[in-house]
Order: C-alpha cells, then sequence, then structure tokens
C-alpha cells in the first residue's frame, strides 16, 4: 500500500495532521524530524547550533532517501524538498500531499528565532523569503494539494476525501 507524504512549510501542521490522518486510514505514522533526531542523538536546535545547516541537510535527506515504510502517513521536515533524490525516493511509494498554508498563517506560528523552532533555513534568512524559495518546490513535487486552514481533523478528513475522489489506491 502507498504512503501518504505531507510536504510543506514549517507550522502547516504536518505533524498533527499526519497523526490525525494516519488515524482515519488505520495507517502508521511516522515525522521524519524525529527520525533526524533519533540519528543524530540530538533535537533539531541543537544539531544546527552545534553541527550546522550542511550536517542537518545531509542526515535529513539520507532520511529521506533510504526511507522504507508502507501503509505510512510520513510528515516530512519543511525542507525535504530541498532535495531531489528525497523527493523521488518519496513519490515512488506515496502520494506526495502538499498541504498548502498562507505565508500571513506561517508568519502568525513561527517564533522570533527560527533555529529555536529547528528551521533549517541559512542564517538571516525570513520565514518570508524560505517560503519563496520552497514554495515552487512543494508545487513540483505534489500529487496533491489540500488547503491546510481549519485545523487538523478537518485538514484531514480534506486529505482524505480528496484521495477517494481523485481515485488514488491506496
Amino acid at each position: 500500500m502507498k504512503n501518504i507524504v505531507l510536504i510543506g512549510m514549517p507550522g502547516t501542521g504536518k505533524s498533527v495532521v499526519g497523526r490525525a490522518l494516519a488515524q482515519r486510514l488505520d495507517y502508521t505514522f511516522v515525522d521524519l524530524d524525529d527520525l533526524i533526531v533519533e540519528a543524530a542523538g540530538k533535537t533539531l536546535p541543537e544539531i544546527l547550533r552545534e553541527d550546522g545547516l550542511e550536517e542537518f541537510f545531509r542526515i535529513e535527506e539520507t532520511i529521506g532517501v533510504e526511507l522504507d515504510r508502507t501503509d505510512t502517513v510520513v510528515s516530512t521536515g519543511g525542507s525535504m524538498v530541498l532535495y531531489e533524490d528525497a523527493m523521488e525516493h518519496l513519490k515512488e511509494n506515496g502520494v506526495i500531499v502538499w498541504l498548502e498554508t498562507p505565508l500571513s498563517q506561517i508568519l502568525e506560528r513561527m517564533p522570533a528565532d527560527l533555529t529555536d523552532r529547528g528551521i533549517a533555513a541559512p542564517a538571516g534568512m525570513t520565514i518570508r523569503q524560505i517560503y519563496e524559495q520552497r514554495e515552487p518546490l512543494y508545487a513540483k513535487y505534489a500529487d496533491l494539494i489540500v488547503a491546510s486552514r481549519d485545523g487538523a481533523d478537518d485538514t484531514a478528513r480534506q486529505v482524505w476525501q480528496m484521495l477517494r475522489t481523485v481515485g488514488i489506491e491506496l
């Protein structure tokens, strides 16, 4: 059975929606950020502060390329779309769903210090700049786009309905 792979900006609710969707589909759930933490033995902010952005990217890309799951809802980090090989691998056995959220809502949800939130981006890069860099990549890889606006349960229901409507076999 195919995986459901959730992509989107930090703060779009990928993890919360992913758990709700996995429950609805009777799938397992995995948050790739948790796998990064497990692999590094450190929190995301600790990896970024102590090991640097390049090491974070190396770990994240490796996890994306090597993920071997079925019947799983996968929540990716917002930067996973930066790695073409990882995205192609995730797409081989998955339906990629972009949880699209307006920049204004994302800005409201983000702390001043992006590293505290574990957001992988070059120092000084703003949420707006991250959004402008990644939005075309989310669109490129998405099989489905779901407006993530009204809470996790509603968004999970929308994803589930859209999968059924377009006839994607899970």
